[in-house]
């Protein structure tokens, strides 16, 4: 099987799969949400993170769109619920630096922080198609500063400051 095959059965099981999909409640204690489109072909997500301390402790999304902007949003929930803040914030920016690489392989380094979102590393070669992929990332950045700004409203009302 080649790279390029192997790249395409990654996007498509995580189009299918879905990892994070269901728009449910988060119980952290800080929560945002964030909806964005994609006014170039109507690809678009809703995505709720909830943020317990310095962990994104919970991702929700519901979406539709494209496999490339599906499988991306799948892809992001599993690398990035369960992590740290800054660790979240390194995997966003190292997919940014893949999306923004003309389709070139990133140090491997950062392609070991992406995991399987290497898989789109071709996407970069589209410009059309960076924005399927950056879409559900867009959400998550936005609804990550809501939920952190939420998280530190909480502590400082009990008494945490």
């Amino acid at each position: 099987m080649s790279l390029e095959a192997m790249y395409q059965q990654v996007i498509m099981d995580h189009a299918r799969e879905g990892h994070g999909r269901g728009l449910v409640d988060l119980t952290a204690a800080g929560r945002g949400e964030s909806h964005q489109v994609n006014p170039t072909c109507g690809d678009e997500v809703t995505m709720r993170v909830g943020v317990d301390g310095d962990t994104v402790a919970a991702i929700a999304w519901e979406g539709h769109g494209c496999s490339i902007s599906q499988a991306s949003i799948s892809v992001l929930s599993e690398l990035v619920e369960g992590e740290s803040l800054d660790t979240a914030d390194e995997i966003y920016e190292a997919f940014r630096a893949l999306m923004q690489s003309k389709g070139e392989h990133l140090d491997e380094e950062r392609e070991d922080l992406l995991g399987d979102a290497t898989a789109f590393v071709g996407v970069g070669k589209y410009p059309a198609r960076i924005k399927c992929a950056l879409l559900g990332w867009m959400a998550f950045r936005d609804a990550l500063i809501q939920a952190r700004t939420a998280s530190s409203g909480a502590a400082v009302e009990g008494g945490e400051a």
